[in-house]
């Protein structure tokens, strides 16, 4: 299993520097942050500083999305970071929550976000696509690879990341969730005529190593809040019935809304309606211990990588207890 780590970008950026360069001296080889540009700093900036002082870790957004850059942008981006560095950025997307939300857009279609991954990848690696109806290529562009990893948690969403994605995202660590949501992009695949074995699977969710269980939950409530915004919509589209599990879906009764201005940050209060099962579920808490045996839980579903959201008030320590006490057995 690989490691990644998930950061914000917020001010300074040069800590943001300094805790990839911490993540991969502890043997995590990814090294990820949000791409919500209102609410933190510009995250592409930030990458090539990033790459730069690290030797091997692979960067990217998670998750950028179709609507906050231009696709042609986009592209350049990571091509222009991969000719500098050496193909070692990865793009994360999906259809876009607090990037489009705090600027008063909706989330892309997913007929949407189908063509924007087609269209990123083509330019990013150097081949001609049609863009706006144009024909576009980047002509600079030598050797480039960049990978297309798609976050979702619907069934259409799972549908078109096993038939067009490289990698698939699941922003929760429940097994059972893992289970469903592994499978139906597998079978999507499959039925694709693609191979499901090359889709790269990386479940990421907050983690936090010690004894504290009440303090843990407590800095990790924030992300069933967050998780909790991509439920609604599926269940306002398939009512509480539908085909989503409802391990996913249930938490979700007593939400009333959600405050941006808190978004991915502890102690955020629009969460208290998140009960600590759910922070359980959907996160990695307790003894280091505890971390490993859902990991070979989620190893043994098929995923490849986890990516661990650093957003407490231990972010070091976790590094450090991961490095010293997880990565290593996992890594094989």
């Amino acid at each position: 299993m690989d490691f990644g780590v998930v950061l914000q970008t917020g001010p300074p950026a040069r800590d943001v520097v300094r805790l990839a360069r911490l993540a991969e001296d502890a043997g995590f080889g990814y090294g990820w942050t949000f791409d919500s540009v209102v609410l933190w700093q510009e995250p592409f900036v930030i990458y090539s500083r990033m790459l730069e002082h690290t030797s091997a870790m692979r960067v990217g957004p998670m998750v950028t999305s179709p609507g906050t850059r231009d696709w042609s942008v986009l592209a350049s981006l990571f091509a222009t970071l991969n000719d500098m560095y050496g193909n070692r950025t990865v793009c994360g997307i999906g259809r876009g929550d607090s990037a489009h939300r705090v600027v008063g857009k909706p989330p892309s279609t997913l007929a949407t976000l189908r063509r924007c991954m087609h269209v990123v990848k083509e330019l990013a690696e150097g081949r001609e696509v049609v863009h706006n109806d144009v024909p576009v290529r980047i002509p600079w562009v030598r050797e480039g690879r960049l990978e297309m990893w798609m976050a979702g948690y619907g069934p259409k969403a799972l549908r078109l990341a096993g038939e067009q994605a490289d990698g698939f995202i699941l922003q929760c660590a429940d097994p059972a969730i893992a289970r469903w949501t592994i499978g139906t992009v597998r079978e999507a695949a499959r039925a694709a005529g693609r191979d499901p074995a090359g889709i790269t699977v990386c479940v990421a969710a907050p983690a936090y190593v010690g004894d504290d269980l009440p303090h843990q939950r407590d800095q990790l409530r924030w992300f069933g809040g967050m998780v909790g915004n991509h439920v609604a919509d599926l269940v306002a589209r398939y009512g509480e019935s539908g085909p989503v599990p409802r391990e996913l879906t249930d938490y979700i009764a007593g939400r009333q809304g959600y405050d941006y201005a808190h978004h991915g940050k502890a102690g955020n209060p629009s969460t208290d309606f998140v009960p600590d099962e759910i922070v359980d579920r959907f996160c990695l808490v307790g003894p280091a211990a505890a971390h490993v045996h859902r990991l070979e839980e989620l190893a043994e579903l098929g995923v490849d990588q986890f990516a661990v959201y650093l957003m407490h008030d231990q972010r070091e320590r976790t590094l450090a207890a991961y490095g010293e006490e997880i990565v290593t057995k996992l890594a094989a």
